[in-house]
């Protein structure tokens, strides 16, 4: 096989199974901006191991390997920086979202849609909670409103999400 078909075949395949990937790595990891760095740390892999995998079976699965011993080795490269989930936790949770591979893209696009319908400052609440990892305490300081009205802010905000990916999925908008 030429290298320019190994090229257009890897294209095919990853740009196919990207979404499902990134939902993947998002199930593990708690913060989105960790999720991106470990896809495109995987994505690199795949490439490098493409010679490796054999046509005909499951890309993704296959993706999904590589992407849990990316996830392995990022937790294990940033434990000293904030508090992590056990191996044993990530891995029935691995275990879990591939089950579920076929439900997650739709709940991640519903997902990004809800927080798009959001308003500015809850979006900025999500951000800093989620992006940042930031915890009650520091958003509460940062943007000046007690701790309290920020936990009950944060509650309702992802009861408004789970409410408004409900509804979505309910009527096939994703």
């Amino acid at each position: 096989m030429s290298e320019h078909q190994v090229t257009e075949d890897f294209l095919r395949l990853y740009t196919a199974n990207e979404g499902r990937l990134r939902a993947y790595v998002l199930s593990l990891v708690p913060r989105w901006s960790d999720a991106e760095e470990i896809v495109q740390r995987c994505s690199m892999v795949l490439w490098k191991k493409f010679s490796q995998f054999k046509p005909g079976t499951n890309f993704f699965a296959w993706a999904c390997q590589i992407a849990r011993l990316e996830v392995k080795e990022f937790r294990k490269q940033h434990t000293r920086e904030r508090v992590v989930f056990s191996d044993d936790f990530v891995e029935a949770v691995a275990d879990e979202a591939v089950a579920m591979q076929s439900e997650l893209p739709p709940r991640i696009r519903a997902l990004q849609r809800c927080v798009e319908k959001l308003s500015s400052q809850n979006r900025e609440l999500l951000r800093m909670r989620y992006d940042e990892g930031k915890n009650v305490q520091a958003i509460a300081r940062s943007v000046n409103r007690p701790l309290d009205a920020v936990y009950k802010a944060l509650s309702r905000i992802r009861l408004a999400l789970h409410d408004c990916i409900d509804r979505a999925l309910a009527v096939g908008e994703v």
